[in-house]
């Protein structure tokens, strides 16, 4: 990387394929899906449901899908749920769990005739914090005792298993369904999974058509995510350098919080003017949770790091 290139951490969606992974697409064997079931299609759903710990899994473009097929099968119109507050299916999902789903969100606290707990591991907008083994059991056995489904938006479960040391499987005992995306810091370039029981994945698979999500010869983006699945324990790289990324920031005199992933938040007095500044610097991240927000992924390096902690302290931010 050039001193002239930006450094991009607004997201760990922003990874490129590389060779590896787009060979893999070029030469990934292809059929219809909605027609005959895509067979790398296939291989990557059950690969994907093993992993997660559950008998069956189905590929959608996105992960506000997959938690959106979710929502649908486990709620009728008017049922309320629960969510942790600040969570993606209450802020950042377009307002699709009242709209097609028909859901009446509350953030947790507990209330009143709820059908349904939505938890999310990690959680983005409290910096990328992982659910514990023993604090997941008790808010799954929590939902369980109430009536309770569960479903888990574990967009970057991937990263709270590495964090945790603990196979992806671990975190999702005690859920009906997860959805976990394949696009984030495992670097492939669409999609995401939604996993559950063999009867939930028969009708997410409906409804996936439903909302214009059926797909044809998708084995060539399966055979990206296939790839990704490869990926799980390199996130530990990904870590490691939001720590140091933290530690730099925290000796030039920021305000941080030490990572348990690869979320950085760091509390500024001028959220937007810091934005800018950072921009003109070469340093490229976004707002979160009236915060500035970093995400270190696959496509920046700890040398990217040092030089992204190079130009805060040369630009006085």
């Amino acid at each position: 990387m050039t001193n002239t290139a930006p450094i991009d951490l607004r997201s760990d969606t922003v990874t490129r394929p590389d060779e590896q992974m787009s060979a893999a697409m070029a030469a990934a064997e292809v059929g219809d899906d909605v027609l005959d079931h895509d067979p790398t299609m296939r291989a990557l759903e059950e690969r994907a449901a093993q992993l997660l710990g559950t008998t069956a899994a189905l590929w959608v473009p996105s992960g506000t899908m997959g938690n959106l097929i979710a929502l649908m099968l486990h709620l009728k119109r008017g049922d309320r749920f629960l969510a942790p507050r600040g969570s993606h299916v209450l802020h950042h999902e377009l307002g699709s769990a009242a709209w097609l789903a028909g859901g009446m969100p509350d953030p947790l606290e507990w209330s009143a005739g709820p059908t349904l707990l939505c938890l999310e591991n990690t959680h983005n907008s409290a910096g990328g914090t992982v659910i514990p083994l023993h604090e997941h059991a008790q808010l799954a056995a929590a939902a369980r005792d109430s009536g309770l489904r569960v479903h888990l938006d574990g967009a970057r479960v991937w990263n709270a298993s590495v964090a945790l040391g603990v196979p992806p499987a671990a975190l999702t005992v005690g859920v009906d369904t997860v959805q976990a995306c394949l696009s984030k810091g495992l670097g492939a370039p669409v999609g995401s999974v939604v996993a559950g029981s063999d009867d939930f994945v028969r009708e997410a698979r409906r409804v996936r058509k439903m909302l214009g999500g059926g797909v044809r010869q998708g084995g060539v983006l399966a055979a990206a995510g296939l790839v990704a699945l490869d990926r799980i324990d390199a996130l530990a790289e990904d870590h490691e350098n939001a720590r140091a990324l933290a530690a730099g920031l925290a000796e030039i005199g920021w305000e941080v919080t030490r990572p348990q992933t690869n979320i950085v938040l760091a509390a500024v007095p001028d959220v937007r003017l810091t934005l800018e500044r950072l921009d003109v610097a070469g340093v490229r991240a976004v707002p979160m949770s009236g915060q500035v927000r970093f995400v270190t992924h696959r496509d920046v390096s700890t040398a990217d790091i040092k030089e992204a902690l190079h130009r805060i302290s040369e630009a006085r931010i």
